[in-house]
């Protein structure tokens, strides 16, 4: 199946050059061994794609959310996983838009070299998940410092990251008038952080995707590394949580493509009962729909991307482009497992290893049925189900 040119294509050709250095063998070989594809990401960032949306003041591309979707898209299309190193994009947008001057100049042009990486993102808590406004992580001003006691689960890359954005509460949830002020935005370095204060325990899954939990203990952060004013950092994580549905959109669109791709070849060369199975019916259908379903997802991630670059609200954008991807790609890795039959589960077609991490998609980084209540209670003004 051959992919359709687009504005991107100079683009798509770069990334696709330097994602034939790293072909399938090597991402199976990284996921059999549990481990962390260190060559691909660092050849991803001497290129200096992970600093896409870095003005090019500091060192950047100043590149959009648009072209970032579509490095993430590559990565997958052409089987890796983005979630390696996605985090570094949509944490990218917290620090441009809400940091000082002084903390742009800081760290964005080490950023861009590659010397430190922005990996992490430490939001979600066992006990709240996606309520994000009844977080129990807290930090209390002491002088010229913030003290912050806490914890935090499913946190990702922290092995293979030096900053951190972390949300924690400022003022107590009883002190504020609504439920989504009181909190507050800081970046944290982890060098320091770790064994002072700070301490972390992996979280082995089934899709070797590097997270963890995190334990907070009297940990001590410079005021300098609040991010924007305090009390207002949930309106601020907002911005980095609509790029990161909309990257995860685009990566689940690759995926799709990578499915539709393998399945397409397969079922056009598989010969059963002296003919190939994509000649039947039953095997055309459930495939092309999917290819269909792919393309709608496609159109609304961009229309996502063209309301984040504009500073338009996206909110629903990028939720509706994130559920409809990871619809369209877990449709398309199930017709792909399917028509494989056994060798579908045979790690050497990858089939199975693209079809765990498409999963998790369905769950995260918000679930599908809390994009269902967004849209129910945000666009149609259904009553609050929760």
């Amino acid at each position: 199946m051959q992919p359709k040119p687009d504005q991107y294509q100079e683009l798509r050709d770069a990334l696709r050059d330097l994602c034939k250095q790293f072909p399938d063998e090597y991402h199976r070989r990284v996921d059999e061994g549990t481990g962390y594809p260190e060559e691909f990401i660092d050849s991803l960032t001497e290129a200096g794609w992970l600093a896409a949306m870095i003005p090019q003041e500091y060192g950047g591309s100043g590149l959009g959310l648009a072209e970032a979707s579509v490095i993430m898209e590559e990565v997958n299309r052409n089987g890796g996983n983005a979630g390696h190193c996605h985090g570094q994009m949509y944490n990218m947008g917290t620090l441009l838009r809400h940091g000082s001057d002084a903390q742009k100049q800081q760290y964005l042009p080490k950023i861009a070299s590659g010397e430190l990486r922005l990996q992490s993102m430490g939001v979600t808590e066992p006990t709240t998940g996606t309520d994000t406004t009844k977080i129990k992580t807290v930090a209390v001003k002491k002088g010229d410092r913030y003290v912050v006691n806490g914890q935090k689960v499913w946190i990702s890359r922290i092995q293979h990251s030096d900053l951190m954005i972390l949300l924690a509460r400022t003022t107590p949830l009883s002190e504020v008038k609504r439920k989504s002020e009181g909190m507050s935005i800081f970046l944290v370095d982890l060098h320091q952080a770790i064994g002072n204060g700070m301490t972390v325990k992996p979280i082995k899954n089934m899709v070797n995707h590097e997270t963890n939990e995190l334990f907070f203990d009297e940990l001590e952060i410079p005021e300098e590394n609040l991010i924007g004013e305090e009390g207002k950092g949930f309106k601020y994580i907002l911005d980095g949580l609509n790029a990161e549905r909309t990257l995860i959109a685009a990566e689940c669109i690759g995926d799709a493509w990578w499915f539709l791709n393998k399945v397409v070849d397969y079922s056009s060369n598989r010969v059963v009962f002296g003919r190939p199975i994509a000649q039947n019916q039953g095997v055309q259908f459930p495939i092309a729909r999917s290819y269909v379903n792919t393309e709608a997802a496609n159109l609304m991630r961009f229309r996502a991307c063209e309301l984040y670059d504009a500073h338009e609200p996206c909110g629903a954008e990028a939720n509706m482009a994130k559920l409809l991807a990871a619809d369209a790609s877990w449709e398309a890795a199930n017709v792909c497992l399917q028509y494989h039959g056994g060798f579908g589960f045979a790690h050497e077609y990858d089939v199975e290893r693209k079809f765990r991490e498409t999963r998790l998609y369905q769950v995260a980084p918000i679930s599908t049925n809390l994009i269902l209540s967004y849209v129910a209670e945000h666009i149609l003004g259904l009553p609050r189900s929760f």
